[in-house]
C-alpha cells in the first residue's frame, strides 16, 4: 500500500507549493486546510506521515499532535512554521515530532523530513504487526496453561508450581508442554523471549 504525505496548512498557496516538490519526487500527496478535514480524509490503515502547520485557527499543530495521540493515531509529524519559537518546538519534539521545520523552508529539508517520517512509519508498523503476530499466539493457550506460563517466567521449578496451584507435578509438566508446543519454541529461554516481544513477561 502507498504512503501518503498528508499536509495540512491553512494557507494554501503553501500547499499548493509543497506539495508540488513533494509530487515531483514520486510522493502522494493529500492536502488539507485545517486539521478537522485532515482528521476527515485520514485513513490509519494507509501508511503515511502528516506535514502540519504549527499556527493554524481553531485547532493548531501542537493541539492537533495531541489529539491525535488522544485517539492513538501513530502517524509521524513534521511541524512547519514562519514564527516558530524555541518552547514550540521543544513541545512538539518532546511529543514525538520528526522534525520541525521553518518557512520557507528548502525543498531538500523537506524531503529529507518526509523521508524520514515514512521510515518512521514503516518501521512502527512492522513493529506492530509483529507483536499483533505473536500476541495471537498467546491467545491460543487455555486459562490453565497461561498459569502455569506465568510460573514457568517468573524461574518457577514444576514441583514448586504444583504446589503452588495445588495440582500433581505431572499435570504441570503436560501444561508446560502445551505451552511450549503452542508456541512453537524449545527452552525457557525462548519462552521469555517470546513472551518479552508480545509484552507478557
Amino acid at each position: 500500500m502507498s504512503a501518503v504525505v498528508h499536509m495540512v496548512d491553512d494557507d494554501s498557496d503553501v500547499l499548493v507549493a509543497l506539495g508540488r516538490i513533494l509530487r515531483t519526487e514520486g510522493f502522494a500527496v493529500s492536502a488539507s486546510r485545517s486539521t478537522r478535514e485532515f482528521l476527515e480524509r485520514y485513513d490509519p490503515d494507509i501508511p503515511g506521515c502528516v506535514v502540519l502547520d504549527l499556527s493554524m485557527p481553531e485547532i493548531d499543530g501542537l493541539q492537533t499532535q495531541a489529539l491525535l495521540e488522544s485517539r492513538g493515531i501513530a502517524c509521524p509529524v513534521i511541524f512547519l512554521t514562519g514564527c516558530g519559537d524555541v518552547h514550540s518546538s521543544v513541545c512538539a519534539m518532546k511529543n514525538g515530532a520528526i522534525d520541525f521545520l521553518t518557512k520557507p523552508v528548502e525543498a531538500d529539508a523537506l524531503i529529507e523530513a518526509v523521508s524520514r517520517g515514512l521510515e518512521h512509519d514503516q518501521r512502527a508498523r512492522a513493529q506492530a504487526e509483529e507483536q499483533c503476530r505473536v500476541s495471537m499466539r498467546f491467545a491460543v493457550l487455555t486459562p490453565r496453561e497461561r498459569e502455569v506460563l506465568k510460573h514457568v517466567l517468573a524461574g518457577r521449578l514444576n514441583k514448586q508450581i504444583a504446589a503452588d496451584l495445588g495440582i500433581v507435578e505431572k499435570t504441570i509438566k503436560v501444561h508446560r508442554s502445551h505451552v511450549m508446543h503452542k508456541l512453537g519454541v524449545r527452552s525457557v529461554a525462548e519462552l521469555v523471549r517470546l513472551a518479552e516481544r508480545a509484552h507478557v513477561a
